[in-house]
Formats: C-alpha cells, sequence, structure tokens
C-alpha cells in the first residue's frame, strides 16, 4: 500500500513515476525499499491515466452507505448543505483509488 500512496504523492507533486523516484519516497519514510513491489507497480501503472482513473472510480463499500435509505433529517441550511457536498466528494476520490489500483 505504501508504494501505492507513494505513486499517488509523486502524480500529485506532477513528478514522472519512475522506479528510482518510488525508491526515494519509500526511503524517505524510514522503509527500505522492495525493488519487486516498485518494478511491479511502475510496470502496472504505466500506461494508466491516473487522472481519469481516479475520477471515474467507485468503492462499492461507499456506495452502499449512500445508496443507503437515509435516517437523519434533511440539512437544513446552507452550511450543512456545503458539508454533504464535500463528504460526497470526498467518497468519490477514495472510489476513484479502488478502481485504478483494486
Amino acid at each position: 500500500m505504501e508504494y501505492l500512496y507513494a505513486a499517488l504523492l509523486l502524480h500529485k507533486l506532477k513528478q514522472d513515476i519512475t522506479e528510482e523516484n518510488l525508491k526515494n519516497v519509500v526511503k524517505a519514510t524510514g522503509t527500505t525499499p522492495d525493488e519487486v513491489r516498485i518494478k511491479a507497480l511502475v510496470a502496472a501503472i504505466g500506461e494508466v491515466n491516473i487522472d481519469e482513473a481516479l475520477k471515474n472510480a467507485s468503492l462499492p463499500t461507499q456506495q452502499v452507505q449512500v445508496n443507503a435509505p437515509a435516517t437523519q433529517s434533511a440539512p437544513s441550511g446552507p452550511a450543512e448543505k456545503e458539508e454533504k457536498k464535500e463528504e460526497k466528494k470526498e467518497e468519490e476520490a477514495l472510489e476513484g483509488l479502488s478502481a485504478l489500483f483494486g
């Protein structure tokens, strides 16, 4: 999992996701990099459009919670509606990670 996070961090920082860059990120955490895992990850995501995958991904467990019948009262003010929108965006981002690498 740490290698996936390292790759996402490099992507977010607009750095190339290379074996060397992944090794450096993992080393920076105080962990010894696993060469095999790094090579496998670089090969697996080499042709993946990460931005598109994050945008279109879904996480089944999150969808069950989103589609479950609401037992709470509806939002009463703009602040609560904004909070709901932020929660939904956060869930969508998590869903993206699932489709990209799972």
